[in-house]
């Protein structure tokens, strides 16, 4: 207990000695410290809230300030910090020093950039034209906006568009489809099983231009002669069409031979095959065997050729005076004048309930 007394008197001796050899302000930063970490010692006790970043900063300060006018190490500092460790306190204050010096970048001086309609126009002008900067730069001026052939060049360098001094790609396969889809013709075989497993083949032929489709024929046995046949009474039927078709797709299906071929070309028609194992190049027909099978015969056992074509003259009557096509922006591939408005609203029964059609009654 006399050792205790004792050591606890030196001490206190000690810090007096200590103490007098500081000035006002370190004691008063001293006091500061102490304080601080009293009210947060307090709130914690009672309210258990974490340490805010502006008592973070408060202490970091402070810290500082006593290390840079005492010059005390850390192991001295550690019995003024009673709850921090002061590398933590010291780490805080470099945080504060980073934060102080962060700002936001002036904007680099020159020319102002360019509107954001301009930009538009001219990727659109050189996407669907094909022009190259001085041509761009006519029309946007006769439009009434006037810019250099640089800034359309960097505009278009920027977007991933070749400039004018290099040469872009000739115009793609959806380019060629959409200026001679109305002259454009295809057909193709699909084939179904019937209740008896009877594998009968469907001839077609579909317009690329406004989607209409035309049954040819279904036949178990589908004979050159019996194509060529189907081939002839379709080109009849075109003659009666108002736009001559000019070109004929399909594939290299055996049954399409050279008669079938001259048939067409009998009445200036070019035939183009498509490349063999290659079904997207005569993606339309292929797309519509897709519909078909999905809205009409997938939902319909076949009895025989008879029960099919029947079905099939249904169906397509349908699809080609009823239904809505997205392909061509949700019109009918043979629109017909109804009423849209006034008057009660119909359903048509197809194919025995299947599908249905409504319309409007006048």
């Amino acid at each position: 207990m006399v050792w205790f007394i004792l050591t606890q008197f030196l001490s206190i001796v000690l810090e007096l000695i200590f103490l007098t050899r500081q000035t006002d302000i370190e004691k008063d930063f001293e006091i500061l410290l102490l304080r601080r970490q009293l009210g947060i010692l307090e709130r914690k006790l009672t309210k258990s809230l974490p340490v805010s970043r502006v008592e973070k900063w408060t202490l970091a300060v402070l810290l500082f300030q006593l290390k840079r006018r005492t010059g005390q190490t850390l192991q001295r500092l550690r019995n003024v910090m009673r709850l921090f460790q002061p590398e933590t306190v010291l780490k805080w204050h470099r945080d504060l020093v980073r934060r102080k010096w962060t700002y936001r970048r002036q904007p680099h001086g020159g020319r102002p950039r360019t509107e954001t309609e301009i930009e538009r126009l001219v990727l659109r002008l050189a996407r669907e034209n094909g022009w190259g900067c001085g041509k761009i730069q006519g029309e946007l001026l006769k439009l009434g906006y006037p810019i250099s052939d640089e800034t359309i060049r960097h505009i278009l360098r920027q977007q991933g568009v070749p400039p004018l001094d290099v040469r872009r790609p000739s115009p793609g396969w959806q380019h060629l489809m959409s200026h001679y889809k109305e002259q454009l013709l295809a057909c193709d075989f699909f084939t179904l099983e019937t209740l008896f497993l009877q594998t009968v083949y469907v001839l077609f032929f579909i317009e690329l231009g406004t989607r209409r489709v035309h049954f040819a024929g279904c036949t178990a046995h589908p004979t050159g002669t019996w194509v060529t046949q189907q081939g002839r009474q379709m080109v009849w039927k075109l003659e009666e069409s108002e736009r001559p078709m000019r070109f004929l797709i399909h594939d290299n299906d055996r049954k399409f031979t050279s008669h079938f071929d001259a048939v067409f070309a009998s009445e200036k028609m070019t035939v183009i095959h498509t490349p063999y194992a290659a079904p997207n190049a005569n993606a339309f027909a292929e797309r519509w065997v897709r519909t078909v099978r999905e809205e009409c015969l997938d939902k319909i056992i076949i009895l025989n050729e008879t029960h099919l074509r029947r079905v099939m003259r249904e169906y397509i009557e349908y699809y080609n005076t009823a239904r809505p096509h997205q392909g061509i922006k949700q019109q009918i591939p043979v629109p017909k004048t109804v009423a849209t408005t006034g008057g009660s609203i119909r359903c048509r029964s197809v194919l025995g309930g299947i599908l249905h059609d409504y319309h409007r009654v006048a």
